[in-house]
């Protein structure tokens, strides 16, 4: 059993690091890891978690809430910087816990990251067919109502259709199954299409904020912080709180950064740059845009309102630009899942290369450089859950297994500083042990916010993931061997 707790050493990691001919192709830039970083932050969360943070906790203080959630997010992303930098190998939070805590822990979070990249890709994938759904009813198209959406779930369209329960949705699998194959094609090819889709998706955040301001009412801001109601979360200096527990979510993705270690060209640099980087440049995004969003109607309006920036924009006289934001919803989504299917990948193509996953896994295509065999995989994994699971049921795991990650990431640096406190280190957390602490507590009373239910699922899959490791993993590892 003492094998369980054996760790990787870092001078076998870092001869990992070194092994370029035989591994995955160095591509990134600093510049196109912040591109990366942005690509799978801005989505969802900018378009949608607002409105619902603004109408039932925060009002326009919301953009407070996206400060508090910002400052938790870099006590775990600081921790990411330092590691990034000490351990540039792909497999994320993977591979700084087989370093620090051992092989079991490193297969548990290995196991949980699935929740977070592959459930998160299927996620964003359904809230993308929405979105595209109403792009194509502004052309006068429509599809089959049984192929665009799952068969549990009942869908609500723009011009007021219900649908109750397809076979499958389609546009879902469609997406995933595109970007799962850009993503075989290479980094320096998807990190070009990302940046792209980048692009366009803050321009148009941009072009909101700057349109917007004119037209805002400053009597919406009107009281900055709206007055308790008598209950935790409702308005007030508590419902600032219950704010950042909900749009905490929209930070999620800049954790990708670090799957993409082994393929940066110089990571002891380039890999706290992108992670912090594209935390400061999203958090002044969020504020901006939830200030003019709500200087420009009532945060009452946006109860049960599921496109609250649609709503807000219509108020300004540039209600025919309503397409162009539709459009760049949908860029952000696309870049969103882009990220998050790299992100997987990159995890079990670690995971393999350590005997922990069958040899398939770990396949890198002899063109390419890329694990191609593992997108083939998640291709057909997550288009799996793309197309028929309800996205309630998907949300939630997603978020409880990414701050799982973020708690066993935040330990790791207390870890190493007391297990090799002498390696050499690109980025250092500043503060230590405060800033881990803090990311710790932080991210586990975020755990503790979510519903009972998502914490049996998160246990019905670790014991699943256990029970993999013991039969399989324990027997395979190269660690052990």
């Amino acid at each position: 059993m003492s094998n369980l707790w054996k760790t990787k050493s870092y001078e076998r990691l870092m001869a990992e690091a070194a092994d370029d001919e035989k591994g995955l192709k160095r591509t990134l830039s600093a510049g196109a890891l912040i591109a990366l970083g942005i690509g799978a932050i801005i989505g969802a969360g900018l378009f949608s978690l607002t409105g619902i943070a603004a109408a039932e906790h925060a009002g326009p203080a919301v953009t407070l809430s996206f400060v508090v959630a910002a400052i938790g997010c870099a006590f775990a992303g600081l921790c990411y910087a330092e590691f990034a930098s000490m351990i540039p190998v792909a497999g994320s939070a993977y591979t700084y816990s087989y370093a620090t805590m051992g092989e079991f822990m490193a297969w548990i979070i290995g196991w949980d990251l699935v929740l977070e990249y592959a459930l998160g890709a299927a996620t964003v994938g359904v809230s993308w067919s929405r979105y595209f759904l109403e792009l194509l009813n502004k052309f006068g198209i429509h599809l089959p109502p049984e192929l665009i959406c799952s068969p549990w779930e009942t869908l609500r369209l723009g011009d007021g259709t219900v649908i109750e329960g397809g076979i499958i949705n389609l546009p879902a699998v469609f997406i995933v199954s595109l970007l799962s194959l850009v993503l075989i094609r290479g980094m320096r090819e998807s990190s070009g299409i990302n940046n792209i889709l980048v692009i366009l998706k803050v321009a148009v955040v941009i072009v909101f904020i700057a349109l917007g301001w004119a037209y805002m009412n400053p009597d919406n801001h009107i009281p900055y912080i709206p007055e308790n109601q008598g209950e935790f979360g409702k308005f007030g200096w508590s419902g600032i709180a219950m704010g950042a527990a909900t749009v905490f979510f929209a930070f999620i993705g800049f954790d990708a950064v670090s799957t993409a270690a082994q393929e940066t060209k110089n990571p002891q640099k380039g890999m706290p740059i992108g992670i912090l980087g594209s935390l400061v440049i999203c958090t002044i995004l969020y504020v901006l845009f939830s200030h003019v969003m709500t200087g420009l109607l009532p945060y009452q309006e946006f109860a049960n309102d599921a496109k609250p920036a649609a709503t807000a924009f219509a108020q300004t006289p540039y209600g025919f630009l309503q397409t162009a934001l539709i459009v760049a919803i949908l860029a952000g989504y696309t870049s969103v899942i882009l990220v998050m299917l790299m992100g997987q990948s990159r995890v079990f193509y670690s995971m393999s290369r350590d005997g922990l996953l069958p040899k398939f896994f770990g396949e890198v295509h002899p063109k390419f450089r890329t694990p191609w065999k593992t997108n083939i995989f998640f291709l057909f994994f997550v288009s799996l859950f793309a197309g028929f699971v309800p996205i309630s049921d998907l949300g939630h795991m997603v978020s409880i297994g990414t701050l799982l990650a973020f708690v066993l990431v935040s330990i790791g640096v207390l870890v190493m500083r007391k297990t090799q406190p002498n390696a050499p280190r690109g980025f250092r957390t500043p503060w230590v042990p405060f800033i881990p602490i803090m990311g710790v507590l932080v991210c586990v009373g975020l755990m503790l916010s979510l519903p009972g239910e998502s914490w049996l699922r998160l246990l019905a899959w670790m014991a699943l993931g256990v029970l993999i490791y013991f039969v399989y993993s324990k027997k395979n590892s190269k660690l052990n061997s």
